[in-house]
């Protein structure tokens, strides 16, 4: 099994990267696989709700000046996966969710890539927004249909400079639970695979309030 965690800080070891690895060091320890991929400090392009690749149905966003194409295929093969970010203004940080609105769209829009998969969100900030951006988050594992896996507080880890957050004693046990209760969610999807049928997709219905 592997998860794959997504850094979306500008900083590559910064204090998102630090509480990536806080619930990395658990799932490695449950002998789980873990990667970071580093996309915060990329230049992505923002979603032009072009509409192409729910068109083309070939898994790929339209806009091949980046690579969002290539991170949506290491996704795809990943068992879970997280999502990490700083707070910006309360909020996602600006290429992170770039990135999310056009890796997340082309996976709604291929019969849903990331549905049953493990996810969870990770926030690190100075203090506060964290509620709301760890919310935001949630919003895409939320409407992909994955497992989101929590912990005994929420995913919210405190510090300004790269390294205070491992002041944050609680926000590390956070860390540290959520990677147990992952790496338990992934062994109970894998033990129970030839036990419990999965539920059958449904087509997706698509209404407005425009009548």
């Amino acid at each position: 099994m592997k998860v794959i965690a997504i850094n979306g800080s500008p900083k590559k070891e910064g204090n998102t990267f630090q509480a990536l690895t806080m619930v990395g060091d658990e799932l490695i320890a449950n002998g789980i696989d873990f990667e970071i991929i580093h996309v915060g400090h990329k230049l992505i392009h923002g979603c032009m709700a072009c509409g192409e690749c729910a068109v083309n149905k070939d898994e790929e966003c339209s806009i091949k000046a980046d690579e969002i194409n290539k991170w949506i295929k290491h996704l795809k093969l990943a068992d879970g996966i997280i999502l990490g970010s700083p707070v910006y203004y309360s909020g996602i940080a600006g290429s992170m969710k770039c990135f999310l609105d056009r890796v997340f769209y082309v996976s709604g829009a291929n019969g849903n890539l990331f549905r049953h998969k493990v996810g969870a969100s990770v926030v690190a900030l100075r203090r506060t927004g964290g509620s709301a951006t760890l919310d935001s988050l949630n919003h895409y594992l939320s409407i992909c249909e994955m497992i989101i896996s929590t912990s005994n507080y929420w995913n919210v880890i405190h510090g300004r400079s790269i390294g205070e957050v491992s002041q944050d004693f609680e926000g590390k046990q956070a860390m540290r639970v959520l990677g147990k209760n992952m790496a338990w969610l992934l062994k109970m999807k894998v033990a129970s695979t030839d036990l419990v049928e999965e539920p059958a997709a449904e087509q997706k219905v698509a209404t407005n309030f425009i009548r």
